[in-house]
């Protein structure tokens, strides 16, 4: 599956265990974060996972089968392409556990500057909502605590960045 991902993390020297997979092709409803395992070329978690509400309000699932993209600052749209999983920080959402999120792309190089960041919001579901959709937030990829504390638990034991990579 993810060769791509696996060229890249080498070249940049970023953690060759795993990375952070988002398709957001996949109805928000259903499951589409996926934590890939390099070594096993395998998924070894899966979770529920936001978009940005765009010029809709925040917090519903208006757009929850054909999301809008945009990297520009107050669009509270996702944005696509490859990040590279910066420092943890404290969240107000969730269980209060954030990552900033560096745009490596002209995609979604504005990340830092419009505060996307990976974080778990307590509105994020464990389990799979469809045909219902996962709540949609201002453009950051929430997660369910659950999943977080997953992923939590391996972010914060690396020393060499993580690739996350949303796309559809």
């Amino acid at each position: 599956m993810p060769k791509k991902q696996k060229s890249f993390v080498n070249q940049k020297k970023y953690n060759t265990d795993f990375c952070i997979l988002i398709d957001m092709s996949i109805h928000s409803g259903k499951k589409r974060l996926f934590l890939w395992d390099f070594k096993t070329n395998k998924i070894i978690k899966s979770g529920m996972c936001s978009h940005g509400c765009g010029n809709m309000p925040w917090g519903k699932d208006f757009s929850k089968t054909n999301p809008s993209f945009s990297n520009k600052d107050g669009s509270h749209c996702s944005a696509l392409g490859k990040y590279k999983i910066g420092e943890r920080g404290v969240s107000q959402w969730g269980i209060k556990v954030k990552y900033l999120l560096h745009g490596l792309e002209e995609t979604n190089n504005n990340a830092l500057v419009r505060t996307i960041v990976l974080h778990s919001w307590n509105d994020v579901t464990e389990g799979e909502v469809y045909p219902e959709g996962t709540p949609e937030g201002w453009g950051c990829p929430a997660i369910s605590n659950e999943v977080m504390k997953d992923l939590d638990s391996k972010l914060s034991k690396t020393s060499k960045p993580v690739l996350l990579w949303i796309y559809k």
